[in-house]
């Protein structure tokens, strides 16, 4: 199954996650099909906290693509923001 997930990055008490289409059977940081953005949960200043390509990520939920608890609130920030 394709799911559409967070991939952590960052170092030791900074995480920062790619949200990644990825086969639910790679690894959690793993291989993955398509990064499709970003997010910083710790933000601060003139950074960034969320980049998401909302087109990719409605053309992946078409072919069957399943989102994650966390990324379907990401979206739905993405596309208020938008």
């Amino acid at each position: 199954m394709v799911v559409i997930r967070l991939a952590r990055g960052g170092s030791k008490k900074r995480p920062f996650y790619s949200i990644v289409v990825a086969d639910s059977r790679y690894a959690r940081d793993g291989r993955f099909i398509e990064q499709l953005g970003f997010y910083n949960p710790i933000a601060r200043g003139g950074e960034i906290p969320l980049k998401l390509n909302l087109e990719s990520l409605d053309a992946w939920v078409a072919k069957g693509a399943q989102l994650s608890d966390r990324v379907k609130t990401l979206a739905k920030q993405a596309r208020k923001a938008a």
